[in-house]
């Protein structure tokens, strides 16, 4: 009985480290873009197209 709370503790303390070491990538979110515009990476914004 004790072994199965130690191991349950031990899993509910190292689940949230795990997933803080993987990391978020806040920096690679996708922009989008109104009609009749397109993104730009040089000046990270919406620039209108030409056709």
């Amino acid at each position: 009985m004790r072994m199965k709370i130690a191991l349950s503790t031990a899993a509910l303390v190292l689940l949230p480290v795990m997933g803080f070491a993987a990391g978020c990538n806040y920096d690679k979110q996708a922009m989008s873009c109104g009609a009749g515009t397109v993104y730009d990476a040089d000046s990270n914004s919406c620039v209108e197209t030409t056709t």
